[in-house]
């Protein structure tokens, strides 16, 4: 996990958390080569759906280096200056759209001109979260951090299911000279539960059968449950039959926790989902949210210990539940590319508020005092 330094380049091996490096990359301005991918696999090499990564880096920049080997297991990557502007990009069908929309929300406040970006694929896949869930759960993060964010907006124009994708949507994202810091201690409770389901290329009715049971399941905990059901026909529904849900659960204090869940691909020998079973799960892995709570939900903790690292020299807190493991990993990286550490320590909340869920973790650092260079002065 710990990289090697030579000169101003950072050492990686393995392809563990090869975009949160790359990204990283890309906000510190430090090179990195990264070594060994995959070299005892029967495919070994960068896939598919890395290099197009690597594209998307390399047309949100100006000046990126890239150096990739003929048999693809080793890549230099030299980041340029952060432009962003109007751009288009085609997303592996391997991954889901919200692969790479994640990637863009943590650099796009530091382009050099207000990022507006097309990006076509997968738009809700059980291998990445969707982009219905990173627009719930980012964009309320996200605008904890910043001062304006007006234009900050995720809009899906078409759907798109695996294997053949089909789908279209549109992040525009302002630019900011820096981030405020933050002290969010207080989740706050529930107070109501919002969702969509959808079915596309399939009969009507199923999405209709998941917001039954979805809401049948919530309603057991709190009356204010609303589910709609988004009915796409035609280009707007993709190019592969399937569906799924998207729920969302809003606390007195603003902050949002996100689940949901997507049919299984039966043309990749699947076994083929029941509506009725996705609605429960969706609905589960909500309450299981809920239940580990904290200011942010497990899919924005990487993109809020970001910002917290990001920003003025002042302290920042928040407070999570249990870390995942991409936090983890996203933590030892932030440390190798910006040196910045976090006092990580449990949370003891003033008051004890019953069925608050898990024991909470409180994380604070001081920011480095980011700013965004790139950023036109008058």
């Amino acid at each position: 996990m710990t990289a090697i330094r030579r000169g101003e380049v950072l050492i990686f091996k393995g392809c563990n958390f090869f975009r949160q490096r790359l990204v990283l990359s890309v906000l510190s301005s430090k090179s990195v080569k990264i070594t060994d991918i995959r070299t005892l696999d029967d495919a070994p090499g960068l896939k598919e759906f890395e290099v197009s990564l690597v594209r998307l880096l390399d047309k949100v920049t100006n000046g990126t280096v890239i150096e990739i080997n003929d048999e693809g297991t080793s890549i230099y990557f030299q980041p340029g200056l952060l432009y962003g502007g109007t751009i288009e990009h085609d997303c592996s069908l391997e991954r889901g759209i919200g692969y790479y929309l994640e990637a863009l929300f943590m650099l796009s406040l530091f382009c050099k001109k207000p990022l507006n970006a097309t990006l076509r694929g997968v738009t809700n896949t059980n291998i990445d979260p969707s982009v219905d869930l990173l627009k719930t759960s980012m964009i309320t993060t996200m605008k904890n951090f910043i001062y304006d964010h007006e234009n900050l907006d995720v809009s899906i124009k078409k759907r798109g299911l695996r294997p053949l994708g089909g789908g279209e949507i549109v992040f525009k994202c302002p630019i900011g000279q820096q981030l405020r810091p933050v002290q969010l201690l207080e989740s706050g409770l529930v107070k109501r539960v919002r969702g969509t389901a959808f079915a596309l290329r399939v009969s009507p009715a199923i999405a209709n059968r998941i917001v039954d049971k979805a809401k049948g399941v919530m309603l057991n905990f709190i009356p204010d449950v609303f589910i709609t059901a988004d009915q796409r026909r035609g280009k707007q529904s993709g190019n592969s039959p399937g569906f799924g849900v998207h729920l969302t659960a809003e606390t007195t204090k603003g902050v949002i926790y996100s689940a949901e869940a997507v049919s299984n691909v039966v043309a990749f020998g699947e076994e083929p989902s029941l509506p009725e079973d996705l609605g429960e799960a969706a609905s589960q892995r909500l309450c299981k949210e809920i239940f580990l709570g904290g200011v942010v939900d497990s899919t924005s903790q990487a993109l809020a210990i970001l910002f917290m690292a990001l920003g003025p020299q002042d302290v920042s807190k928040i407070v999570t539940g249990n870390l995942t493991d991409y936090t983890v990993g996203f933590l030892r990286n932030l440390k190798e590319f910006f040196g910045v550490t976090f006092k990580i320590e449990k949370y003891h909340a003033e008051e004890f508020v019953e069925g608050s869920g898990c024991e909470k973790v409180l994380l604070s650092c001081v920011g480095l005092g980011y700013t965004n260079l790139s950023k036109r002065t008058i």
